[in-house]
């Protein structure tokens, strides 16, 4: 088969290093990276630690409004599945990207592949919710992650092309976890200087707009950090870096670093205290690590983390998220709803399956 790959934001980086190293054993994969994380900190050096192809098209595309991204991103996809012609669209998660390079392929009778499908929050407020849903709803095979993902899907009539595949995010996290340990060199600082590797800390990365577009949202999430017995580190995303900056002075135990690769960022959550984050790539990473999670967000992304205390969601109010950090986890290593970290080869079989057909 020949596979068009459509990427663009780190998650989906991650999630196309390990499956693109399968997927060329015995196929042509073309790779087209839309450009949506721009940065080089968070895209350049994916490409590089994780060992993923360059891309065959760069199609530069970032900044503007949704609409603007999305239609430039429609545009340049289409571009380029004329001119290859491929058996199928490969995506993965709910990003502009995505959903561009969804509609692209559907409106040339291209088959699409959606990895990491049918994740619900609930809210059409949320831009990737949207993303998800109409992706989800114009695919060939669908990709679940994990159960409950899987029963949205079949409440939504998707149940004949939706396959439970397991976490990518999953495979990757295993497949990298050893590479990460070799990791040497401590983090840096802005100014360029190793930070002290201390033996206990807190992680977090903070990015949503939610948490981040206040002074008085993002000084609760920083006085909640100040409350621990330990640093916090803290690699900040560009668009939030002025503002964080800014309020840093007021909390000493923060320490605040450029954004960092995937394997660095692996490495401090294995070893962590603790996790704080509005990610939800970096939630399950927890969870997989066996590390205690907070989340400050408004809608649970993954159900599955919210066993036994071992993540638990929050508002951006410091005492609320200082107690929820100190709530003790019960860990239950039966309790495996991710996949046994071999969902890149099922995916594979089934779509080889499919197209056999």
């Amino acid at each position: 088969m020949k596979i068009v790959t459509v990427i663009g934001a780190r998650p989906q980086f991650i999630k196309a290093a390990v499956m693109s190293h399968l997927l060329r054993k015995e196929h042509q994969e073309i790779l087209v990276h839309t450009g949506q994380h721009y940065d080089p900190n968070m895209s350049d050096i994916f490409f590089e630690e994780l060992d993923i192809a360059r891309p065959d098209y760069n199609l530069g595309i970032s900044g503007g409004t949704h609409g603007v991204m999305t239609g430039k991103m429609l545009i340049g996809i289409e571009e380029v599945l004329m001119k290859e012609n491929p058996d199928a669209v490969l995506l993965y998660g709910d990003t502009n990207s995505t959903i561009a390079g969804a509609l692209a392929a559907v409106k040339l009778h291209i088959p699409v592949l959606h990895v990491e499908a049918g994740n619900r929050l609930g809210t059409l407020n949320n831009p990737e919710e949207v993303n998800r849903i109409a992706t989800d709803h114009i695919s060939t095979l669908l990709f679940p992650a994990t159960e409950s993902a899987l029963k949205f899907l079949i409440l939504e009539g998707l149940k004949d092309r939706s396959y439970l595949a397991g976490n990518v995010m999953y495979d990757a996290f295993l497949y990298y976890s050893h590479r990460a340990d070799l990791i040497q060199k401590n983090p840096v600082d802005y100014e360029g200087h190793p930070i002290d590797f201390p033996e206990k800390y807190c992680y977090m990365t903070c990015h949503r707009a939610e948490n981040t577009q206040t002074d008085d949202v993002l000084n609760e999430i920083f006085k909640a950090t100040d409350s621990l017995d330990m640093p916090t580190i803290y690699p900040v995303h560009p668009r939030n870096r002025e503002r964080a900056f800014r309020l840093v002075k007021n909390y000493p135990k923060l320490k605040l670093i450029p954004p960092i690769g995937y394997l660095e960022s692996v490495r401090l959550v294995k070893h962590a205290s603790f996790i704080l984050t509005d990610s939800g790539g970096l939630q399950c990473e927890a969870f997989y690590a066996g590390v205690k999670c907070v989340t400050v967000f408004d809608y649970v992304v993954w159900p599955e983390t919210l066993v036994g205390n071992r993540n638990t969601m929050s508002s951006p109010n410091a005492e609320e998220i200082s107690a929820k950090l100190h709530q003790p986890q019960v860990i239950d290593p039966a309790y495996q709803p991710f996949g046994d970290g071999h969902a890149c080869e099922k995916i594979l079989k089934i779509t080889q399956k499919e197209f056999r057909k």
